[in-house]
């Protein structure tokens, strides 16, 4: 379900200062299929330019953050992992076995959440749904 959004194209448009090394995070955050952690982002980008530390991912994903161009995920594996800010909702489903992340928009899921908080008094204004499961043998 993943579609590209251009991270690149975000910070300028927020006024952001691109070095050439935050536009290669950047390029390497668009392409990501996945969503990396701040060593594998590393690793990405140093293949690209050897000169980016780690330390400078760090501060970069911690810039796009701040300025709302990346969601930080906790699934539950101890590491922050990142995606572009999505422009629409979505929640996730983690395979507790192999890490893989899925992401998925259920219509009736979004109503029943809505319906919930209304039962409760509430308007919902957000939320993040993390499901944990394991790959059933068919």
């Amino acid at each position: 379900m993943k579609h590209q959004i251009d991270i690149e194209a975000l910070c300028t448009e927020r006024g952001l200062r691109i070095t050439e090394q935050r536009r290669i995070i950047a390029n390497v955050l668009s392409d990501s299929e996945d969503h990396p952690d701040v060593n594998l982002l590393h690793k990405r980008a140093a293949a690209i330019d050897p000169s980016i530390s780690i330390a400078t991912v760090y501060r970069t994903v911690r810039l796009f953050e701040e300025a709302g161009i990346l969601d930080r995920h906790e699934f539950g594996d101890g590491r922050a992992r990142y995606e572009a800010a999505p422009d629409t909702h979505h929640d996730h489903l983690i395979d507790v076995e192999s890490g893989k992340v899925l992401e998925f928009v259920d219509p009736e899921l979004e109503q029943l959440q809505r319906l919930i908080a209304e039962k409760l008094g509430y308007r919902l204004v957000d939320h993040r749904l993390e499901l944990y499961g394991v790959k059933q043998l068919r």
